[in-house]
């Protein structure tokens, strides 16, 4: 009760908009300490005790190469974890029983005026909760961090929304096999595998899509069983494929640029979500006529190599690499990502042929990736505070859903924005008073080992001490990096003096250090 009511009243530390550079030496050279954490703090969901001394005797530029190839990393413990999820056992036809079951159930109580309570649907919400909750357990746990945070960055680029029908046991598989696989892969492949993702597919009902006046085989007229609800081609997938996966709202195309990709990719489909949901080309849904594409000629009879040929075109289209390589900027740099580190993310595709890890190379060797403006600039999401407040008590997340639950309450349920356009980058959607509010509350329970889904402690982090000031120092240097400001100080100095327990005092002092507005900093 008494950590509450001090929660209530953190108002007094208020919204982290001050500059981030005050608390920077005026010389450009950061500290290896400083430039281990910053590195920690964009490329990974932040340090756990003692990382950040680790990487500065490694060297941050060589714990970066070793980042940049995740593959020779050893990731047992995660490895271990991981053995805990039964959704990783379920293949596509196994996801597909859990939802031709959760769908008869459903129509079975809804005809019988029950309320929906079976096993089957349990099962089909146990999926999607274990899908949430092993991205976190993931971003805590895992040594290949910055696997992780581009995994992350691809899923929300390429959004899919899984509260929609099928998806809910499509998006296992998307996240499994389409996106981890190539998140610092070829730009081009990953593009096409999310082209072909049912996952994809269904969200933005390119599944249904057919040439105007096609009819399936065994159907003498349009309109009959097998094509009910197909009314053309679906423009859903052309539209956010440009505007949102490649070119951009700017990339240089037409309404009627999207009328001709919806016609290259009518017949690409899935096969029934109840059945076994795979990818299919069905040649008989397919307009097989002539069709231009900002100014490029695709001849009649392409089939479903010219939806391929495509998408390699748009994967290597100065516009596309402008746009996508602005957003990484903006993921790793600031919300407003200056041109020159847009200009040598750019040269870098341009060498590499869309090589993921090329880019992001590039980004991390640019001055402004390193400058005193960077630095502490960008507002971590919810995902990011989350994971990154249980990393730095070296918290050890369980299997249940509730942890992703604590990230779903502070404004971002995984996998649940339905706008194909994703969760927002910048800050202004993420900070308010009453966000803020919810954070702190949310470190406060962390802390004091109240917070569900997680277990910590934090003897690994900081000692007790009936010193207050000494207890704020070392907090302040161990989990902010010496960064607390003046008014932080005098409000955690306070709080933590009405504490007399000693243990007590310590959970209190790290609580607000992680509710503060100084590690909301990244």
């Amino acid at each position: 009760m008494r950590l509450l009511l001090v929660v209530t009243g953190l108002a007094l530390f208020g919204v982290p908009t001050t500059d981030p550079r005050r608390s920077l030496p005026a010389s450009a050279e950061l500290s290896p300490r400083d430039s281990a954490l910053h590195a920690l703090n964009r490329l990974a969901y932040g340090p756990r005790p003692g990382e950040v001394d680790r990487v500065a005797a490694l060297g941050v530029m060589h714990w970066i190469d070793q980042q940049l190839d995740p593959a020779r990393l050893p990731d047992r413990i995660l490895a271990r974890r991981e053995r805990d999820f039964a959704v990783l056992a379920l293949d596509a036809a196994a996801l597909a029983e859990v939802f031709k079951n959760a769908r008869r159930e459903r129509r079975r109580e809804s005809m019988e005026g029950m309320t929906p309570s079976s096993d089957a649907i349990g099962q089909l919400l146990q999926v999607v909760g274990q899908v949430q909750q092993l991205a976190v357990v993931r971003a805590v746990l895992s040594e290949r961090q910055l696997q992780e945070v581009m995994t992350d960055f691809w899923v929300n680029h390429f959004n899919v929304y899984s509260g929609k029908g099928a998806d809910r046991v499509l998006m296992p598989v998307y996240i499994e096999h389409t996106i981890r696989p190539r998140a610092l892969g070829k730009f081009a492949d990953l593009l096409l595998a999310t082209a072909q993702s049912p996952a994809m597919m269904f969200y933005l009902d390119n599944w249904e899509s057919v040439a105007t006046g096609a009819v399936p085989p065994g159907v003498d007229r349009p309109g009959g069983r097998a094509t009910k609800g197909a009314r053309g081609p679906n423009e859903n997938y052309a539209r956010e494929l440009l505007e949102l996966h490649t070119l951009g709202v700017d990339g240089g195309y037409t309404q009627r640029d999207v009328m001709e990709v919806a016609r290259l990719f009518t017949g690409w489909s899935i096969a029934r979500p109840a059945q076994s949901g795979r990818f299919q080309f069905n040649a008989w849904a397919h307009d097989a006529g002539e069709k231009t594409v900002r100014g490029v000629r695709f001849p009649a009879g392409g089939g479903q190599e010219e939806g391929i040929r495509l998408l390699r075109l748009l994967a290597n289209d100065p516009a596309t690499m402008r746009f996508v390589s602005h957003k990484l900027c903006a993921r790793f740099v600031r919300d407003e990502p200056p041109d020159g580190c847009v200009d040598d993310a750019v040269a870098a595709w341009q060498r590499s042929g869309g090589a993921i890890t090329d880019v992001v190379r590039a980004i991390v060797r640019t001055p402004d990736f390193w400058s005193a403006q960077t630095i502490r600039a960008k507002i971590k999401t919810p995902l990011e505070f989350v994971v990154s407040a249980v990393r730095a008590v070296g918290g050890e997340p369980d299997t249940t859903q509730e942890l992703a639950e604590v990230v779903g309450r502070l404004g971002q349920p995984l996998y649940m924005e339905p706008s194909p356009a994703g969760y927002p980058e910048s800050q202004e959607e993420w900070v308010n008073s009453g966000a803020l509010l919810h954070r702190m509350n949310a470190a406060v329970a962390l802390a004091a080992g109240r917070l569900p889904g997680v277990t910590i402690s934090l003897d690994g982090v900081v000692a007790p001490t009936d010193e207050p000031d000494t207890l704020i120092h070392a907090v302040d240097t161990r989990l902010l990096g010496g960064i607390l400001s003046p008014r932080s100080r005098a409000v955690m100095r306070e709080q933590v003096d009405a504490v007399r327990n000693r243990v007590a005092a310590r959970a209190l002092a790290v609580g607000l250090a992680l509710g503060g507005p100084e590690f909301q900093r990244q």
